[in-house]
C-alpha cells in the first residue's frame, strides 16, 4: 500500500516532499529497479545528479514504473565542472536530456566551490536563468555553509529554497539550519541515516554508525521500529526533507513506513544530544576543480 507523503513549502510556493530516494552510490543496474520500488511504495521524489552518472537511469525507472512525471517530483544537481554561466546551462540540457523530460522540479548547485566563487556565482545566475525560464521550478544549493550563503546571497538575487546538506544524528548541524530558518531556506538531509560514515571510509567502526547507538536502538524498541525508521522521523521532526538511498525493495518500502508515529519532544532531544560535530563526507572548502578533476561527459 502506498504511503501518503506530507510535503513542505519552499519560500518561492513549491511543496517539497518530506521523502524521496537518493540514488548516489547506486549503479546504472541498481538504479531502475529501485526508483520503480520506490514510486511503487508511494515516494513522490527522485534525487540525483549529475555526477552520479545514472540520470538515464532514474528517467528509465520513472517511465518504465507507469508513474506519470507530474507525480514524481524530479531534482538533479550542477556538477563543479561546469560551473559558469554558459556551461552552466549546457550541462542542464545534457542532464534533462539524460533524465528524458525538459524540465526539473528543483535544480541544485552541487558544491560551494569557495576557491572559485566566481565560477559559483555564475552558476548561479544560470539557475536563476532556468527558474525564469520555467525550466526548473525551484533552484537551491547542496553542501553550502552559512558563510557560503552570504557569499551567495551577495551576489545575487535569489534566496535558494533548499540547501541540501550532510545530516544525521552525529551531525546535526543545528547552527546551519538556524540560518536557514532565518533566510526560509529548506534543509534537505543526504545520508539522513549516517550512512555516510559506512561508507566514506577505509575503516568503518560500529561506534561511528547512528543505527547502533543506545538512544536509537532502545528507541527503535520503544515504538516497534528500525532504528533507520526513528532516525529518518527524527528528521521529519526537524522540518528538514530527507532523502534516504537504498536498492532494496523492502528497505525502501521500511524507510517510507515513518508517517504513522511521532517522537516526544524529549526523544527528539535525546537523538539531538549525539551531535558529535564531525563530518563524515568531504569537507566543501576542499573541493574545487584541481582536487576533483572528474568531468561529466555529454
Amino acid at each position: 500500500m502506498k504511503t501518503t507523503i506530507p510535503t513542505i513549502t519552499l519560500n518561492n510556493g513549491i511543496e517539497l516532499p518530506t521523502i524521496g530516494l537518493g540514488v548516489y552510490r547506486s549503479s546504472p543496474e541498481e538504479t531502475v529497479q529501485a526508483v520503480r520500488a520506490a514510486l511503487a511504495a508511494g515516494y513522490p521524489m527522485i534525487d540525483t545528479a549529475a555526477a552520479y552518472g545514472n540520470e538515464a537511469e532514474v528517467g528509465e525507472g520513472i517511465r518504465s514504473s507507469g508513474t506519470g512525471r507530474a507525480d514524481v517530483f524530479l531534482q538533479t544537481k550542477l556538477w563543479i565542472s561546469d560551473y559558469g554561466f554558459d556551461s552552466a546551462l549546457h550541462a542542464f540540457d545534457r542532464s534533462t536530456r539524460k533524465l528524458g523530460y525538459e524540465t526539473v522540479d528543483l535544480y541544485l548547485l552541487h558544491q560551494p566551490m569557495p576557491d572559485e566563487f566566481e565560477r559559483t556565482i555564475a552558476a548561479w545566475k544560470a539557475a536563476e536563468r532556468l527558474l525564469a525560464d520555467g525550466r526548473a521550478r525551484a533552484i537551491g544549493v547542496s553542501n553550502f555553509s552559512p558563510a557560503h550563503l552570504d557569499r551567495l546571497l551577495a551576489g545575487s538575487a535569489i534566496v535558494p529554497a533548499v540547501n541540501q546538506v550532510e545530516v544525521h544524528p552525529f551531525f546535526t548541524q543545528k547552527p546551519l539550519s538556524a540560518v536557514h530558518e532565518k533566510l526560509a531556506i529548506t534543509t534537505q538531509a543526504w545520508s539522513p541515516i549516517g550512512g555516510v560514515n559506512r561508507y566514506y571510509t577505509q575503516d568503518p567502526r560500529p561506534e561511528d554508525d547512528p543505527l547502533r547507538h543506545p538512544v536509537i536502538t532502545a528507541l527503535a524498541e520503544k515504538y516497534g521500529r528500525t532504528p533507520a525508521q526513528i532516525v529518518l522521523r527524527w528528521g521529519i521532526e526537524l522540518g528538514h526533507s530527507v532523502i534516504p538511498k537504498s536498492v532494496s525493495p523492502a528497505r525502501i518500502i521500511e524507510n517510507a513506513g515513518i508517517f504513522d508515529f511521532a517522537l516526544s519532544p524529549q526523544e527528539i532531544a535525546s537523538i539531538d544530544a549525539l551531535d558529535t560535530g564531525r563530518r563524515g563526507g568531504p569537507e566543501p572548502d576542499s573541493i574545487n576543480t584541481t582536487a576533483f578533476p572528474f568531468r561529466v561527459e555529454d
